[in-house]
C-alpha cells in the first residue's frame, strides 16, 4: 500500500532541488511537517479503519484508481499535458511500466497485510530497509556505489530491524546472550514476512523504474505515475478471475469488509506520494530523510498511551533515524578531476 518511492513521490520534486546551504523556506517547513505527520499517523490509520475482513485487492484497486486521479490532475496542473504525450505509444507504455508495476502489484497487497498486523512503530523502522534494498538494487541493476558511511549506515538500519524484533538483544551486544530467532508465528507471517518483502520489492521495482525513465529522455513522471497505475490495475483486475480474492468478490460483493472510513488511509496514502515530492522540491532529500525520522518519533509518541513502546522498539528507532541520517548526508563524492593548465 505504500509507493511513495514511486514516481508519483518524485514528480512534484522534479525540479531541482535547493542547495543544502540554503535555510528552509516556509513551503519547506510546512511541507516536511506534512510528510512527518502523514508517515508517523498512515499504519495507525491503516489498522484503525481498514478491517482484516476487507478484500485486500478492492483496496489497492481504489488506491491504485485514486493515484492515476492525482497524477493525470498535477499533470494537467503543471499544463505539460500536450509535450507528455508526444510519441507516447502502447508499446513504450508496457515495455517501461509492465515490470515495475506488477511488482508494485506485489508490493501494495504485502504492505497492506503487514499494516493490518504491525504497530505503527514497529511497521515504520522494519520498511526503512527499503533504504537498504534500494542501495543493493541499484548496484545490481544499474551499479550505483554507497559510499563508506552509507554503508555502515545500511548495517546500522539493519541492526535496527534485528533489535525491533528481538533477534538481537541488549544482552547479545554485551555477549551474555546468543542470537535467538523467537518470533510469534503469526506476527512473522502476516507482519515482519510481508514489511520486509514489500521493503525489498520498493528497492527493485524503484531500481528498474529509474533505470527504464533514464532511458526515455524527456519521460514524464506525472505520465510514467499514471502507466503504472494503469498496469496495476490491469494486472489486479486479470488474478481476481483466479484468485481467492476474486473468489471473495463473487460471494460477498466489491465492497464487503468496506466501512465509511475504510478511504482515510487510502487518501492519505495517496496524498503522501505527492508530499514527498514536494518535500524534494523544496528541502532536498537529505532533509527529507529528517521529516522521516521525526514520523517515526510521532508514531512513537502516538503508540505510547496505546499499547506502550517497548526498549527494543525505542532502540531500534533512534538506530534507525541514525542510519538514516547517515545515509543522507554521506553520498558518493564525485572523482575528483585534475585541472588542465
Amino acid at each position: 500500500m505504500n509507493r511513495n518511492s514511486t514516481p508519483l513521490s518524485s514528480v512534484a520534486g522534479s525540479g531541482q532541488p535547493r542547495p543544502k546551504s540554503q535555510p528552509l523556506s516556509r513551503e519547506a517547513i510546512f511541507y516536511m511537517v506534512l510528510l512527518a505527520f502523514q508517515f508517523g499517523l498512515q499504519p495507525i490509520l491503516t489498522r484503525r479503519f481498514t478491517p482484516s475482513t476487507v478484500c485486500r485487492s478492492t483496496v489497492i484497486f481504489v488506491q491504485e484508481c485514486l493515484k492515476f486521479v492525482l497524477a493525470s490532475t498535477m499533470l494537467q496542473l503543471s499544463g505539460g499535458t500536450k509535450t507528455a504525450l508526444q510519441g507516447w505509444t502502447i508499446y513504450g507504455w508496457i515495455s517501461i511500466a509492465g515490470v515495475p508495476a506488477a511488482l508494485y502489484a506485489v508490493q501494495n497487497l504485502a504492505a497492506l497485510l503487514a499494516y493490518q498486523n504491525l504497530d505503527a512503530l514497529t511497521y515504520n523502522v522494519l520498511n526503512q530497509t527499503k533504504t537498504l534494498s534500494a542501495a543493493l538494487c541499484c548496484y545490481l541493476v544499474m551499479g550505483r556505489q554507497q559510499s563508506h558511511m552509507q554503508v555502515v549506515a545500511l548495517l546500522l538500519l539493519l541492526t535496527s530491524a534485528l533489535v525491533m524484533e528481538r533477534i538481537v538483544t541488549l544482552d547479545t551486544f554485551l555477549g551474555r546472550a546468543p542470537v535467538e530467532l523467537s518470533l510469534e508465528a503469526k506476527h512473522f507471517s502476516h507482519g515482519v514476512a510481508p514489511i520486509l518483502l514489500a521493503s525489498f520489492i520498493s528497492g527493485l521495482a524503484g531500481a528498474l523504474s529509474q533505470k527504464n525513465l533514464q532511458g526515455e529522455k524527456g519521460k514524464n513522471p506525472y505520465l510514467f505515475s499514471m502507466e503504472l497505475c494503469a498496469v496495476s490495475v490491469i494486472i489486479l483486475s486479470g488474478s481476481l478471475l483466479f484468485s481467492p480474492d476474486g473468489d471473495m468478490i463473487r460471494e460477498k460483493g466489491w465492497w464487503s469488509g468496506w466501512t465509511p472510513w475504510t478511504m482515510i488511509p487510502i487518501l492519505t496514502n495517496s496524498i503522501g506520494g505527492i508530499i514527498v515530492g514536494l518535500v524534494t522540491k523544496y528541502a532536498g532529500s537529505v532533509r527529507k530523510g529528517f521529516a522521516l525520522i521525526f514520523g517515526i518519533f510521532i508514531s512513537g509518541l502516538i503508540q505510547a498511551p496505546d499499547t506502550g513502546v517497548s526498549l527494543e522498539q525505542i532502540i531500534g528507532g533512534l538506530l534507525a533515524g541514525l542510519s538514516l541520517w547517515m545515509h543522507a548526508t554521506n553520498p558518493v563524492k564525485p572523482p575528483k578531476t585534475l585541472k588542465q593548465e
